[in-house]
């Protein structure tokens, strides 16, 4: 049974985990910054030296292709993303896609050849930190977007996708969404968990059924500025005092959602922000996460309305703009059934487990079976400097990946 380098994959990990590093120990590469080139070109140069034609699409996807036999076949596929939070990691995204490039590795050294061919992918801008919305490269890919709407977002300093992905050489000449031999026979992602459910039961690797449904929105609560002295408490229209019941009664809603509901205000910003002036506007974001649809509906339509009589209350108007939505994912069963098949072949103890996050996979699996492969992360804490996996697990999830990838292509040789 083929085993992957366990310590090259962790030293892969580690190098590509320099370009961007920070201080604390995390990495620091937005997508399309000079960071984000320098590892997109240290990643592309490994696809080459391990022997895979790589191509680019117009909305910077990078694809790292290993010949099959049968050149009729559509590729099974594997990959995740290369960017980070600003804050970020070294394993979120980066374990998926070279976990990728460790199978292709293992089958070069053992001469294992194919039946279909085997595709590593690293997706562009899958956090969102930089450019809005999330997951804008598989979203291009399968369509949940178009190439022109993906290049004409900006960034906060008003730099667009079309610009930066030209200015660092990644603007490729492929429609988004073309795959040679036609759209992919499985895609699986490895990912680490980015909680703390594995860990605390002792399973190394987590099968994933599928993924939450997602619906995020920015607010904006409007009262009025003024002087924090002569102005009664009565006569107030504070909006940072709506904002602050609003808050809490997006806790509120998802609490009344368990043990699948989530709620999160993640940002927010104050005007004018000064000690003694009365806010008179707020932006805030709202991140709601649901296993269903309905359940996702409820949780919008009590917002909608405690937010508009919280509104009411403190004499302030609110308007909501829904910015993202993706509907709750259910994996390919078979594809899944790989990812447990060699999960017990390993002997490694495993369980079914949903992903709270989201992820390339959730996009592809619209359009192609799809299955994802947990590991566990120190404390459950992702998105943080701190993020840290064990090197047994992370060989253990690439491991299963190169079971079920070798189950899905067939292994002829």
């Amino acid at each position: 049974m083929p085993r992957i380098d366990a310590a090259r994959l962790w030293q892969s990990l580690m190098d590509l985990a320099q370009v961007g590093a920070t201080p604390k120990g995390g990495v620091c590469r937005l997508a399309l910054t000079d960071q984000d080139r320098q590892a997109r070109d240290l990643v592309t140069r490994w696809f080459h030296e391990a022997g895979l034609s790589v191509r680019v699409d117009e909305v910077g996807n990078v694809f790292g292709r290993r010949a099959g036999t049968d050149p009729q076949a559509a590729a099974v596929a594997t990959g995740s993303h290369i960017d980070t939070q600003p804050s970020g990691g070294k394993f979120d995204g980066n374990y998926g896609v070279m976990a990728g490039l460790e199978v292709v590795r293992t089958l070069n050294d053992r001469g294992i050849r194919t039946r279909a061919p085997i595709e590593v992918a690293f997706w562009m801008n899958e956090e969102g930190s930089r450019f809005t919305p999330v997951m804008m490269g598989s979203g291009a890919f399968t369509g949940v977007f178009t190439p022109d709407f993906v290049r004409a977002q900006r960034d906060i300093d008003g730099l667009s996708v079309g610009d930066e992905l030209a200015r660092i050489g990644y603007r490729g000449p492929v429609p988004a969404g073309e795959v040679p031999g036609g759209m992919f026979a499985a895609y699986f992602e490895a990912h680490i968990e980015q909680g703390p459910i594995l860990e605390a039961v002792g399973r190394p690797i987590g099968v994933v059924a599928g993924a939450l449904g997602q619906q995020w929105y920015d607010v904006v609560v409007t009262g009025q500025d003024a002087h924090a002295g002569p102005t009664p408490m009565a006569l107030r229209h504070d909006a940072l005092l709506a904002t602050a019941r609003m808050i809490d009664r997006v806790n509120r809603i998802a609490l009344d959602e368990a043990p699948h509901g989530r709620g999160t205000v993640g940002f927010a910003q104050v005007i004018p922000n000064s000690r003694n002036v009365i806010p008179g506007e707020v932006r805030f974001s709202v991140d709601f996460r649901h296993l269903s649809q309905d359940g996702l509906d409820r949780m919008d339509a009590a917002m909608r309305e405690g937010f508009a009589a919280l509104a009411r209350d403190c004499q302030c108007e609110v308007v909501l703009q829904q910015v993202c939505k993706f509907e709750p994912a259910q994996f390919d069963a078979d594809c899944v059934a790989s990812v447990r098949h060699a999960a017990e072949a390993l002997g490694l103890p495993h369980m079914d487990v949903v992903s709270g996050a989201g992820h390339d996979a959730v996009y592809v699996s619209a359009i192609a079976p799809t299955g994802m492969i947990f590991v566990p992360c120190k404390d459950g804490i992702s998105h943080n400097e701190i993020e840290d996996a064990q090197p047994e697990h992370l060989a253990g999830g690439a491991d299963v990946l190169l079971l079920a990838m070798l189950e899905r292509a067939g292994r002829v040789a």
